[in-house]
Order: C-alpha cells, then sequence, then structure tokens
C-alpha cells in the first residue's frame, strides 16, 4: 500500500510500523536467500571433498540468537506503541458512530444527531470520529482499506475504532466486511463519503426530516401499497406507519447511490429487480421474496409502483 492512498489517520498510524516490518522481512529473505546460496555452492557435494563434522561454535551460536531478538523488539516497540495510542480514549469533541453488521448490511447511527442510515457513511473531513462497533448476528468485521484498519464486530460484545478522515472528495471510500459471514460474505458492502463539514450538515439535516410526500401518480400508489404490505414490519420511513427495526432505514433511500448493500446502483431497473427477489442478486439473503411469481404477494405492477415511491424518498 502506496502512502498515496492512505486518506484517514488510523492507516496513516498503523503504516509505520507496517512500512517497518515489510523492511526488515525484505531484509532477512536477501540474506538468508544469498547465504542459501552461497552455502549451496561452496559446500556441495564433489569428487575429493568429504564433509566436516562440526560440533559448535559458542560466538556464532550467539550471534544468529541475538540477531533475531533484536529484530523482534525492533518490531516489538513501534507496534506496541502504535496499538497503545489507538486505544487511546477518542478526543473529547469526536463524533460517535454506532456501526453494526447485520447479514449482509451494515447500519450506521449517529446517536448525537438522532440519525440512522444504512450501507452509506457520511463523515465531515478532518473530523475525529469515534466508532461502537457491533454485531446483530455473527461475526462480521469493519474495514476501509484507504481509512483504517479492519475491526471485528462480535455479538455481544462492542469494539472501538477512533480515526479521522483526512480528505474530503466527491467519489466515496469503499468499505467491506472482511470476516467470512455466510453466503453474502462478498456481497457485504458499504460505501464511505468523507464531505466537508457543510455538506455534511446538510445531509444530516435531509437524513433527520420526515420523509417526503411521493409527487407522481405511480409513487403515491406505491406508497399505498408499501403501507399495507408486509414492508412495514421490517424497514423504517419516518413519518409514516412503517417503523420497523431489523431491515435498512428507507425514510431517504431514493438519495442513496447504492443498493443490497453496495452492490447495485439505485435505479428504477436495480430496484424493482431486488424487490422482485432479493435472493436472485444476493444468495441467502433473509429479505423474502415480494412478487408473487416468486411466491410474494405483490404482482410486477405494483413492484414498480413500490420502486416509484422509493426512488421519490430523498
Amino acid at each position: 500500500m502506496s502512502t498515496a492512498v492512505i486518506k484517514g489517520s488510523d492507516n496513516a498510524a498503523i503504516w509505520g510500523p507496517y512500512n517497518l516490518i515489510m523492511w526488515l522481512a525484505g531484509i532477512v529473505f536477501v540474506v538468508i536467500m544469498a547465504i542459501t546460496a552461497i552455502f549451496t555452492l561452496m559446500f556441495r557435494e564433489r569428487p575429493g571433498r568429504e564433509a566436516q563434522q562440526i560440533h559448535g561454535n559458542t560466538r556464532l551460536e550467539v550471534i544468529w540468537t541475538m540477531i533475531p531478538v533484536a529484530i523482534v523488539v525492533a518490531i516489538t516497540v513501534p507496534t506496541i506503541s502504535t496499538i497503545q495510542a489507538q486505544s487511546a480514549p477518542p478526543p473529547a469533541d469526536a463524533m460517535k458512530v454506532i456501526a453494526i453488521g447485520h447479514q449482509w448490511w451494515f447500519e450506521f447511527q449517529y446517536p448525537d444527531l438522532g440519525i440512522s442510515t444504512a450501507n452509506e457513511l457520511h463523515l465531515p473531513v478532518d473530523k475525529p470520529v469515534h466508532f461502537e462497533l457491533r454485531s446483530a448476528d455473527v461475526i462480521h468485521s469493519f474495514w476501509v482499506p484507504q481509512i483504517a484498519g479492519k475491526v471485528d464486530m462480535v455479538p455481544g460484545h462492542t469494539n472501538f475504532l477512533t480515526f479521522t478522515a483526512t480528505e474530503a472528495r466527491p467519489e466515496p471510500y469503499l468499505g467491506q466486511c472482511a470476516e467470512l459471514c455466510g453466503f453474502s460474505h462478498a456481497n457485504m458492502r458499504f460505501r464511505v463519503f468523507v464531505d466537508a463539514q457543510s455538506d455534511f450538515d446538510s445531509w444530516s439535516k435531509s437524513v433527520a426530516a420526515k420523509a417526503v410526500t411521493p409527487v407522481s401518480p405511480l409513487a403515491k400508489q406505491g406508497q399505498e401499497i408499501f403501507n399495507r404490505s408486509a414492508c412495514i414490519g421490517c424497514h423504517t420511513v419516518n413519518g409514516t406507519a412503517a417503523q420497523g427495526k431489523t431491515a435498512p432505514d428507507l425514510s431517504h433511500v431514493g438519495a442513496r447511490t447504492t443498493i443490497a448493500a453496495g452492490i447495485l446502483v439505485n435505479n428504477e431497473a436495480n430496484l424493482t429487480r431486488w424487490i422482485h427477489n432479493s435472493a436472485d442478486v444476493k444468495p441467502g439473503s433473509l429479505m423474502p421474496p415480494m412478487a408473487k411469481s416468486a411466491g410474494g404477494a405483490l404482482s410486477d405492477e405494483e413492484i414498480k409502483a413500490v420502486a416509484a415511491y422509493l426512488l421519490e424518498l430523498k
């Protein structure tokens, strides 16, 4: 990993010990391979030469014992220092985020702001953020390679991670679950948008607002279908009867760039496909099929109307 792709304080701190270990490992590899090649040539079997029995050399044995000890100490000291620094209490002004791993999506709660979202994490640039990492089912792992090292999300236990994203940019940083967690482990992704403070404030205010009222006739029809279907038992839409907590919050799903935990672009075709039968997109998906043809309760026309409604929730 080049220093050019380090965009977070956590990775910047890790880079020092990582770089040291990489160089030491490289030196050890080259030296051992060189000595092996030299000894192979010098002491190979050949006519007229008999192997000599060597019963020990105290000086040599001390040297080859102390060299590994020195290398281990050189690795251990900066590693422990970095771990201690990263385990320190977060800054007083750190923003708190609760990240919860589900099979197979990520929930992000901002308790100080009273908002939550799914699979798309927004952070203000140059602002310390303190994460509480939890799991709702099995072991997951939170990892944004360009910003922070990975930390496991363990059922019944809370892990912590604090870092500062140091570069805002229009395109998101990509995150991934890094712990094998079932059928769709590879499809459990998320995106991290690092925004200027003003842009983050605008985003958080929009998420805190009630879901917008649909405008188009098709979206209005979709709202009615959504509110009388099983969707409201799992999903939340602010300001409506939908207050389910076991699936992603859909209050402003139309504003997200992706759906299905980052594996599909958020558009009408993909949203319709997902509602029809999510397991066709994400094997093992816990969301039941909604289309009648797949064993659900909605016709294709009703699914299109629900998709139109969700796309207008911005």
